[in-house]
């Protein structure tokens, strides 16, 4: 039942964005062969080092803003509050056409694919990642942190595991409130 809220108040706040300050998704996928990804990593500029001083509603949407960031405001009818909406990417790990790697191969790609990932969030291109508990034909899940379907797809398909074929990759965009956390 827990969980029915949960996904009922996500579709509410979905809802109620203003359509008319929406602009159109950019869905040019740019090919990874066409880019560096990999080692132009350490040069993006879409995140700032990780900063704690507390910043104001204003400031943190101006910085999203600046950056490209789609954001909105959700206001909470209950406690009046405005919640401050991003757009995500989130990528769906699913099975590729390629799967006859023997078994150091498999190893060899995974512990590459790891390290990829774990390169990703430190440089904060990624907030979630992982697989899932089953072994069906979707692997796991990563949510991209950055402004554009372009630049999580080109990040996607940078990973190891995805250049070997043995794992294929649909993103969708994804909005979450900023700041929020798991629980």
């Amino acid at each position: 039942m827990k969980y029915l809220i949960v996904i009922f108040s996500v579709i509410i706040m979905v809802s109620c964005k203003n359509e008319a300050k929406q602009e159109p998704l950019d869905t040019t996928v740019i090919p990874v062969d066409s880019l560096d990804v990999v080692s132009k990593l350490d040069s993006l500029d879409v995140l700032d080092e990780v900063d704690t001083a507390p910043k104001s509603y204003a400031e943190i949407k101006a910085a999203l803003a600046a950056k490209g960031f789609e954001t909105y405001d959700f206001v909470d009818e209950e406690t009046k509050d405005t919640i401050l909406m991003q757009q995500y990417f989130m990528a769906f790990l699913k099975s590729g056409a390629i799967r006859i790697q023997n078994e150091e191969e498999a190893q060899d790609l995974q512990q590459a694919h790891m390290e990829y990932f774990s390169r990703l969030y430190k440089l904060g291109y990624t907030d979630i990642s992982g697989p899932f508990g089953d072994q069906g034909n979707v692997r796991g899940v990563t949510i991209y942190n950055v402004p554009t379907l372009k630049m999580a797809d080109s990040l996607a398909n940078a990973d190891p595991m995805v250049k070997a074929g043995r794992l294929e990759i649909e993103i969708r965009p994804w909005w979450a409130a900023k700041g929020f956390m798991l629980r």
